[in-house]
């Protein structure tokens, strides 16, 4: 990655909850195939694991990208953190299948990178100033555009992941629409962005 001179947090500590049993292998491979299908370009910044005798605790942390143009990338930081991790068997009519057991913490951030130091808005004065305009006055749309693409493709990650742990509960009972999963990340991740 290139070094970039501007860094602008849009979404700031987004989490999902999960306790229960999944698979470790469907989690990554949704997560991946979701970036995939956006456009990021995959990187793993850390994993770690200790295994304890109450099971393993493993943390991964993802840092996907996207060039959207030579001064523009969008970045989605993902962390996972899986603690008490146990294996276990469960009969099925195909036979049995093994699952993880354990709680699941995934905290999600999305940065706005840009890099405009050969150009006119990296000047002391020009850079403050629309600073200043894009917090109290205007916002410039094709700006506006990015940080929206930013925000709808964090929410449809989060929102696919929630599918996939909704899928692991027995007592959910019923059909999730992937749109009425989506809607609603999209509406809390609207409302965390009011608050800022």
């Amino acid at each position: 990655m290139d070094i970039h001179y501007e860094k602008d947090l849009v979404i700031n500590g987004r989490i999902i909850s999960y306790k229960g049993i999944f698979r470790y292998d469907e989690v990554f491979r949704i997560i991946n195939k979701t970036l995939e299908k956006k456009g990021y370009q995959k990187r793993e910044k850390k994993s770690e694991e200790l295994v304890k005798e109450e099971g393993k605790k493993t943390f991964v942390e993802l840092r996907p990208y996207k060039h959207i143009s030579n001064y523009v990338t969008l970045l989605i930081k993902i962390k996972i953190d899986m603690d008490n991790i146990t294996e276990m068997s469960k009969k099925f009519e195909t036979g049995m299948k093994k699952f993880q057991q354990g709680d699941l913490t995934f905290t999600f951030d999305a940065w706005l990178l840009s890099d405009y130091r050969n150009r006119w808005g990296m000047k002391p004065w020009a850079f403050f100033i629309k600073g200043v305009i894009r917090k109290l006055l205007y916002r410039w749309p094709l700006e506006d555009s990015y940080r929206d693409e930013l925000v709808g493709d964090t929410a449809y990650l989060n929102s696919e992941i929630k599918k996939l742990l909704k899928s692991y509960q027995p007592s959910s009972g019923g059909i999730v629409k992937d749109s009425e999963v989506r809607e609603k990340v999209a509406e809390e991740i609207k409302k965390e962005m009011e608050k800022q």
